[in-house]
């Protein structure tokens, strides 16, 4: 019995465990800073999107999909300029499982934000990205992942 009880907790916490890392199996991110100016960078994350699967957007343009969405954590050294931008081939698809248009990203998009230091030091942008892809048979758990971005110097 006990070996038995033992068996079905270790297949449930595997399950739940991949189930946890969902969506980010099928994204593989990297991260950027150039320096476009005096003491101004234009940050790039970039997400990868494997297979047949799709990366909701900032505004998923409905209720239910996760849209993705990029925290920065506060730094004394940087202020961020601006809002994110999209770069990428955004596509509007009207979804009945989702009841409406909803916008999402295929194979790659990059998020670009501004940020401008206030010494020449060098610091790191960090922050966390919260998100979730589908394809056209389901949709994996939401995932969330830190960055840390180098900066300056």
């Amino acid at each position: 019995m006990r070996s038995t009880l033992f068996t079905l907790l270790f297949f449930f916490s595997t399950i739940y465990t991949n189930a946890q890392m969902g969506s980010a199996k099928q994204v593989t991110w990297s991260y950027n800073a150039k320096k476009i100016a005096n003491n101004i960078f234009e940050l790039s994350i970039t997400a990868n999107i494997a297979g047949n699967y799709h990366l909701y957007a900032i505004k998923a343009g409905v209720e239910g999909p996760v849209p993705t969405t990029i925290n920065f954590n506060p730094n004394p050294l940087i202020t961020l300029e601006g809002s994110i931008i999209e770069k990428g081939k955004k596509i509007t698809k009207l979804e009945s499982a989702w009841g409406g248009n909803v916008n999402f990203f295929e194979k790659t998009v990059t998020f670009t934000q501004k940020a401008k230091t206030k010494t020449n030091a060098k610091t790191n942008v960090n922050g966390k990205i919260q998100f979730m892809v589908c394809n056209d048979e389901m949709c994996l758990p939401p995932s969330e992942i830190t960055f840390k971005i180098p900066i300056g110097g």
